[in-house]
């Protein structure tokens, strides 16, 4: 296996703890006879419960050992993966280096372990080939990242040869992309230092579709239209959603992620107290071929608070344009984002201030930065009605119309108002003690 490594050139600067180097480099000390076979059987279990925690991390599933193989081959950036990222293969040299990589992934492909585990009186990597995952629950591994290693895998094991290995892997890149970006539809922001931030990827995210949101049929629209005009290379606009709580706002960018996903659209979530990290951000995803939105969920500000003036600089108005593959979208529940007061108006006479009302436009120039702002407002009586209805129809719900509006009418009285989430919360509640 060290030989076949060895030759990795576009795939080769991975880590020395990795597996595939661990057990590159143990079998070289088994062939050089430089270590006894116990040692080199701990070490073996050693990576293998590696291997193990991988796949439960991923819900790896049959031949544990390709799953793992193509799980490097998809979150490897190089030269030659972020070039085809999201475009594809091209014609150029690098196809050469790239080919000979492949040439040896597929000998790892076809790796034969048997005459390594009769010399060490071992089976585990015959288990590994035939593994049988226990089932678990979606939350607890990453379901987007484990069923596109999955189908890769067996499209790469039916693979004749280099060539054919080749086209499947840079169809995979033109489709989905590289790394943590082209696997992860959210993230947000785990750490940082002076000039660099590491992003987290958001593991099964909310599936929820626009149609799951019952009514706001033009609000959606207008997401829509911007959105799409984003993700084709058009101009379009950053975006703010704002209006009453629980009506929605957050669930339509959560939609608008899912439903653009596989044209290139990834999400980055970020808080007010990250703002002073949107440049570094920015400067790490500007050259990627994604569409990215950087969503501030429940975006607002207190008098004394000063983080807006580093987003109304990143947004429009700094030296550095903004790059065209990123927008800003955001939900408040205040139309103007920043707490105003009557002395706004009258900075002269209380203030100081040299000129009338420049606190007021001061303020103000942070919303007009967004080019599109979206109203959410309560539904009516009759809409939180119809609301109910049809949730209560998605669920299979067998009350009448009349029986759940009476009671949905009792719920909503005590539980917060006339709203969306409301309404979602009452079908919740009808769900765990009515009998479907």
């Amino acid at each position: 296996m060290y030989k076949i490594v060895s030759k990795l050139l576009m795939y080769g600067d991975m880590s020395k703890d990795s597996i595939l180097m661990q057990l590159s480099d143990i079998f070289k000390q088994m062939d050089q006879d430089t270590q006894s076979r116990d040692e080199l059987v701990t070490r073996i279990f050693t990576q293998v419960k590696h291997l193990l925690q991988v796949a439960t991390d991923y819900g790896f599933d049959k031949n544990l050992w390709h799953n793992y193989l193509t799980y490097l081959l998809i979150t490897d950036e190089n030269p030659f993966s972020l070039t085809c990222e999201k475009v594809g293969a091209n014609d150029g040299s690098v196809n050469f280096f790239a080919k000979g990589d492949f040439k040896a992934f597929k000998a790892l492909f076809d790796f034969d372990f048997s005459e390594i585990e009769e010399r060490l009186g071992i089976d585990c990597f015959t288990r590994l080939s035939q593994y049988k995952a226990i089932g678990k629950k979606e939350l607890m591994y990453n379901k987007n990242v484990s069923e596109k290693v999955q189908a890769l895998s067996e499209q790469l094991e039916k693979t004749a040869n280099e060539d054919e290995f080749f086209d499947v892997v840079t169809d995979f890149y033109k489709a989905y992309g590289v790394g943590m970006f082209g696997l992860n539809k959210a993230f947000r922001i785990a750490s940082r230092t002076e000039n660099h931030v590491e992003f987290c990827p958001i593991n099964n995210m909310d599936t929820v579709m626009l149609d799951d949101l019952v009514g706001y049929e033009i609000q959606k629209k207008k997401l829509v239209d911007n959105t799409e005009a984003f993700v084709q290379g058009r101009k379009a606009n950053n975006v703010l959603l704002f209006g009453d709580s629980g009506t929605g706002k957050s669930t339509s960018i959560k939609a608008i992620v899912n439903a653009y996903y596989d044209q290139g659209l990834r999400m980055i979530e970020i808080y007010k107290h990250q703002f002073r990290d949107l440049s570094n951000v920015i400067a790490q995803i500007k050259n990627r071929n994604y569409r990215f939105i950087i969503y501030m969920d429940d975006l607002s500000f207190e008098e004394h608070e000063i983080e807006y003036k580093f987003l109304k600089a990143v947004i429009e108005g700094g030296v550095e344009t903004k790059p065209e593959n990123i927008l800003i979208y955001a939900t408040s529940n205040r139309r103007h984002l920043i707490k105003e007061t009557w002395n706004d108006r009258n900075d002269m006479e209380y203030e100081n201030d040299l000129h009338r009302s420049d606190t007021m436009e001061e303020k103000l120039s942070l919303v007009n930065r967004f080019g599109v702002q979206i109203s959410y407002s309560k539904p009516s009586k009759k809409e939180f009605n119809e609301i109910v209805i049809e949730l209560a129809r998605r669920v299979g719900l067998t009350m009448t119309d009349e029986e759940l509006c009476a009671e949905a009418n009792k719920w909503e009285m005590r539980h917060g108002g006339i709203s969306g989430r409301t309404a979602q919360q009452f079908i919740n509640y009808l769900q765990g003690t009515v009998e479907i």
